[in-house]
């Protein structure tokens, strides 16, 4: 019954994110935002109001802490770990994922670059908002990345609490169930490689058996 208990809860949790995504939704369509294939763009008497909110790059500068422009060479150092990290994690998955039959990750679901479009933002701002975009979308592409690894390899939850996993995490079998994973790693594998979100339930026979044995 547990199980079963925490699969309803994680399917809530999907449930509250779609809401919440209609949500913004709703809300982006309130500040007037349109889209155009996969290119944003708002009522001309908007993008008005917008670029008269615009402040000079002298001005950002002038505003700006001395902390702040001391820090900005160490902050846009790690691009190149990041860049690293983005080449090597496709070439990974390119390469595994392919000999292990695993749909690879698409890598614009994740690393989306659209903020320094916006025409309230001056050049700095632009550029520190791509900056952030790129870096934080190249982290979820890769975690998605791994969690896909873990699936095929360990789907096995941790003893000790995790915090924020990703969401394969929550249908992987718990600490210590060692039937389960000699019996499922199989499904959950065959899972993946279907491309299926949600890794199948056990099958009837076991749970039953595992209800009987308590």
């Amino acid at each position: 019954m547990a199980t079963h208990r925490m699969r309803d809860l994680a399917a809530q949790i999907v449930d509250l994110q779609q809401e919440l995504d209609r949500e913004i939704e709703e809300r982006r369509k309130e500040l007037g935002l349109r889209f155009r294939g996969r290119l944003a763009e708002f009522e001309q008497g908007v993008t008005l109001r917008h670029k008269r909110l615009k402040q000079s790059a002298a001005q950002f500068f002038v505003q700006s802490n001395l902390f702040s422009l001391l820090t900005a060479p160490v902050i846009y150092s790690m691009i190149v770990p990041l860049a690293l990290l983005d080449l090597w994690a496709t070439v990974y998955q390119h390469i595994c994922f392919h000999a292990y039959r695993i749909p690879r990750v698409r890598r614009s679901d994740y690393v989306v670059l659209d903020r320094h479009r916006l025409s309230y933002l001056n050049w700095i701002e632009a550029l520190n908002c791509a900056y952030c975009g790129y870096g934080n979308g190249v982290i979820a592409y890769v975690r998605e990345i791994a969690s896909r690894t873990e699936q095929f390899w360990c789907p096995i939850k941790h003893a000790l609490r995790v915090q924020d996993p990703h969401q394969r995490y929550y249908e992987f079998l718990e600490y210590g169930d060692a039937d389960g994973y000699r019996e499922r790693l199989g499904q959950f594998r065959e899972a993946l490689r279907k491309g299926d979100e949600r890794t199948p339930p056990p099958v009837a026979g076991m749970e039953l058996a595992k209800e009987q044995s308590v």
